[in-house]
């Protein structure tokens, strides 16, 4: 027997690595914003966490952590969930469809349900049907954008203060700011000092016109990992991903947990899409999505299939959009200072490693920006726009060789293939 257990309150790390657990994440969200404290001291930025930025942040991040969401639901039971963009899709139209109507707590419903529709079709494409997970996915994409562009023609189109491109304006959720802290803190942010003030805008932003829908997002993580880790449900939609033939020895029924994860995962990605509608813009408008999807799958690679740090990855791609939004010239322009920081730290990592040639492309790029930085004062407008996509690619190949994907994601499973 093997001198390592493994309980059903949750696997022993992979090759004996370890975990991602609460204080580690502490620890690394501090180290970050220390980080980027000296990177706002250094250039004048001031805005870079501030409580505006903070709190815009946080709303861009939440339909990208709500799509990596569904996509840790579907692949930890072994469906890859390319489709995420078009269930967000799906949520935005029938999110505001239903929100302009009778309410924006309908709204919110009706984004689930369309999402979970589309995860249903992805389901009994991949699980039932045995296509290719990809191939299926980028099916549901375009199917999604064609079948909501085909209803708003005569929904919207004919609906006052809409057209075939846009909803009439939904009315908004309620708004919550914790009297006296929030003051406080948008005071001591005021004061630009270092760290503390940092510390102070992160507050701010998280107790500031809070949506009470955002409250409720915030509370799908811990409770995602609750039951995917600490459940005898979690462990054997889990046990789907990693060895279904195993899993169904055991008397797992493979295909109900897989139709469950992927629905799920739609449903999340639905709640994503309605969230953009209902509270981010108030209105639904043709391509809101924005690839938000794909950005979310990415943070879910990010995080390396955990929720924690897809929370991570998610509040990183939302921090980087909201640049943009707020002082967008200056703030990219500081963030190339800190990413040269970030690749002086990777080169010194690299060399303890003894991987001389990784050093040398991170000593050669970090090199180039910290030049690129000395001799400007603004970025072109066209790399801030392209400033979230360009720092998922970043992530995904500095993040990419610690990586692990449950064992059965995306292979092909036949009930009773293993007899």
């Amino acid at each position: 027997m093997s001198t390592r257990t493994v309980s059903a309150t949750g696997a022993a790390p992979a090759g004996g690595r370890r975990k991602l657990t609460l204080p580690w994440i502490l620890l690394i969200i501090a180290g970050g914003l220390a980080l980027v404290s000296l990177v706002r001291v250094i250039s004048g930025a001031d805005d870079l966490t501030s409580v505006g930025q903070v709190s815009g942040a946080l709303q861009l991040a939440v339909p990208i952590g709500l799509a990596g969401l569904g996509g840790l639901w579907a692949e930890r039971a072994g469906v890859v969930n390319i489709g995420l963009e078009g269930m967000m899709i799906l949520g935005t139209w029938f999110g505001a469809w239903a929100g302009y109507q009778w309410g924006p707590w309908t709204g919110v419903l009706m984004g689930i349900a369309g999402g979970a529709i589309g995860g249903l079709l992805h389901a009994i494409i991949t699980v039932t049907f045995n296509v290719n997970h990809i191939v299926s996915g980028v099916a549901v994409n375009i199917l999604a954008l064609g079948f909501t562009q085909y209803l708003s023609n005569f929904t919207f189109d004919e609906a006052p203060g809409g057209s075939s491109k846009q909803s009439p304006r939904i009315e908004p959720i309620t708004n919550i700011t914790v009297p006296g802290l929030s003051d406080w803190m948008a005071d001591l942010q005021g004061k630009h000092w270092f760290f503390v003030s940092d510390v102070a805008g992160v507050i701010g932003g998280l107790v500031t016109n809070l949506s009470l829908l955002t409250v409720l997002v915030l509370l799908l993580i811990p409770g995602t990992w609750w039951v995917l880790w600490r459940t005898a449900f979690g462990l054997r939609l889990r046990s789907c991903g990693e060895n279904p033939i195993a899993a169904e020895s055991l008397g797992v029924n493979v295909y109900k947990y897989k139709y469950i994860a992927v629905v799920v995962s739609g449903g999340l990605a639905g709640l994503g899409g309605a969230f953009l509608a209902i509270v981010s813009t108030g209105i639904y408008q043709e391509g809101q999505t924005g690839g938000r999807g794909y950005i979310g799958l990415a943070a879910m690679i990010f995080g390396n299939w955990m929720p924690g740090g897809m929370a991570l990855g998610a509040g990183l791609f939302g921090f980087t959009d909201s640049l943009k939004l707020r002082g967008g010239a200056e703030n990219v322009h500081a963030m190339l200072l800190l990413i040269a920081i970030l690749l002086v730290m990777v080169l010194v990592w690299q060399l303890y490693k003894k991987k001389y040639v990784q050093a040398a492309v991170s000593g050669f790029f970090a090199a180039l920006l910290f030049v690129w930085y000395a001799l400007t004062d603004q970025v072109p407008s066209q790399f801030v726009d392209a400033a979230p996509y360009v720092t998922t690619l970043l992530v995904l190949a500095l993040s990419a060789q610690r990586l692990r994907m449950p064992k059965a994601d995306g292979m092909p499973y036949r009930k009773g293939q293993g007899k």
